[in-house]
């Protein structure tokens, strides 16, 4: 009898234990990964964002439970066209993208709003990806996305940017060649947003059960919602259906994103939420179709309009299994720069190193003595912000030659602010920068803060809720001096505040000084 019940009680434990559901919760990215598409292959999901002027662009991103992400690879290597972007172009380069899997390829669509539709593929996700092909050419052109449809044709549809176009708020569809290289069509437009989805982008061309759908969200990045227009016929008329608000949520946005189906056959939708410096945060939201529509969110019924969830139901119960955290810190033992890692524009050959030593050589990058500020500085070495609340440490050597010659830790933005080594009158000094407006021309307010005791220092940025930033400098890497004042981030043009090094001079010489960096760790701290 005793065993009886002990086989009962510890039936009743395990099956509790079993039972309780797992949760994840919003968002699922706390990085700004702009504009996400996602497409399922076999047990894979992968995830492409828009990365503006930043090079390498157009990162992949993997994940097998749509709840955690890293960074798997960058179909760009290098922006075209090459001549343009070796120079700094913020906010143009790579806008919203789209990606899909077709007769054993992946295929990335994604617009340059200065030049065109480009495509780029490759059969191995992990290697290297095709040369761009520019699909079609023209101004304002943005945010594609491609149908292979049922009757072997091939569709696109995108939208326009009101800056480069002279018109915005209409979503047209053309038909490209078999190879999906070329429009061979003119234009329909198929949805004129104008009187109920003012500024309607980013669509998501599907078909589903006989009806062609267009995801696409409408009403302004930080203001919209989440609309649905769906059709018998590919050039429509197309019904409408907003499918995803707001509500009383703290979710602003919802904006655009990705339908996708698991393998159990369950439906999902992640977006972006514009959270200003931390960039365009990703979010998942549960999703299940009702008479041919798509419920989002807290939905329920066919005329309800779903709200953003903060926490669910774990998308699987079998996939806990050490999931691959975002990449973040770098100890640089590597031979190339980790995933994480992005410069400004298309980097030139001398910038920076991986050594064999486990240190990233930077040298300094000529600036003119007139250039205001770092604002138009090619050779910032950026990641993103990672989480609400974190903070990074650097181990730094420098070696300056010049005056002036300076390398640093700095967040970067609209605003920015750095500390870091700089050399006057012969010797080196701790300094601290700040510049308000930069996008405008302002100039650095910097002040000397200490000389330098040895070559090596230790620069520390903690950032707290709000996106409030306090630098910190340390001789040994134990006992660190924090800054009195707070530096307030600001997002940079269409991107989220980063977070980076840099090394430079305002004198021209057939040399150059450099800073070796040991390490930098990012730790993110919980609320």
């Amino acid at each position: 009898m005793r065993i009886i019940l002990f086989l009962i009680c510890w039936l009743g434990v395990n099956l509790s234990t079993a039972q309780k559901p797992l949760t994840y919760t919003n968002p699922v990215l706390h990085a700004d990964f702009s504009d996400p598409d996602v497409i399922r292959v076999g047990e894979d999901f992968y995830m492409v964002a828009s990365s503006f002027n930043m090079v390498p662009g157009l990162p992949i991103l993997h994940s097998t439970d749509l709840v955690h992400w890293s960074i798997l690879n960058y179909a760009l290597q290098e922006l075209v066209p090459e001549k343009h972007f070796d120079t700094l172009q913020h906010g143009g380069g790579v806008w919203a993208p789209s990606i899909r899997y077709h007769k054993g390829e992946f295929y990335i669509f994604y617009p340059d709003p200065d030049f065109g539709i480009y495509v780029t593929k490759t059969k191995n996700i992990k290697g290297e990806w095709s040369k761009p092909v520019l699909v079609e050419a023209g101004k304002g052109l943005i945010d594609p996305c491609p149908l292979w449809d049922d009757n072997g044709k091939v569709y696109l549809v995108h939208a326009f940017a009101g800056s480069r176009a002279g018109i915005k708020s209409i979503l047209v569809i053309k038909e490209m060649d078999p190879t999906a290289t070329k429009i061979i069509s003119n234009g329909v437009m198929v949805y004129d947003g104008h009187e109920k989805d003012p500024t309607i982008e980013g669509p998501k061309l599907y078909k589903r059960n006989g009806y062609y759908y267009i995801f696409a969200p409408g009403g302004g990045v930080s203001t919209g919602w989440q609309t649905v227009l769906r059709s018998k016929n590919i050039y429509g008329p197309f019904e409408r259906k907003v499918v995803l608000e707001q509500g009383e949520t703290k979710v602003n946005g919802p904006h655009q994103g990705a339908w996708v189906t698991t393998s159990d056959q369950k439906d999902w939708f992640l977006h972006f939420q514009d959270k200003e410096a931390y960039g365009r945060i990703v979010h998942l939201q549960p999703m299940q179709w009702k008479e041919d529509w798509p419920i989002m969110g807290t939905g329920t019924g066919t005329t309800k309009v779903g709200n953003p969830v903060s926490l669910y139901s774990f998308p699987f119960r079998n996939k806990l299994n050490k999931p691959v955290p975002l990449q973040t810190s770098d100890d640089f033992n590597a031979t190339q720069l980790g995933v994480q890692w992005q410069w400004q524009a298309n980097p030139a050959n001398n910038w920076a190193f991986p050594t064999p030593n486990g240190y990233l050589r930077l040298f300094s990058v000529y600036q003119k003595d007139s250039t205001a500020n770092l604002w138009n500085t090619p050779n910032l070495l950026l990641q993103k912000f990672p989480a609400e609340i974190f903070s990074c440490t650097v181990k730094l050597q420098t070696h300056l030659q010049f005056e002036n010659e300076k390398s640093g830790l700095v967040i970067f933005g609209m605003d920015y602010a750095y500390i870091g080594v700089q050399k006057n009158n012969g010797s080196n000094f701790i300094v601290y920068s700040e510049c308000n407006k930069a996008d405008k021309g302002a100039r650095e307010k910097t002040t000397i803060l200490t000389d330098m005791k040895s070559n090596t220092v230790y620069l520390k940025c903690t950032v707290r809720t709000g996106a409030v930033c306090n630098f910190a400098y340390s001789a040994d890497g134990k006992t660190f001096f924090n800054l009195p004042q707070n530096f307030l981030a600001k997002p940079g043009k269409w991107v989220g505040a980063k977070i980076g090094m840099f090394c430079s001079r305002t004198n021209i010489t057939n040399d150059a000084g450099f800073a070796d960096v040991d390490y930098f760790n990012i730790e993110t701290i919980e609320n």
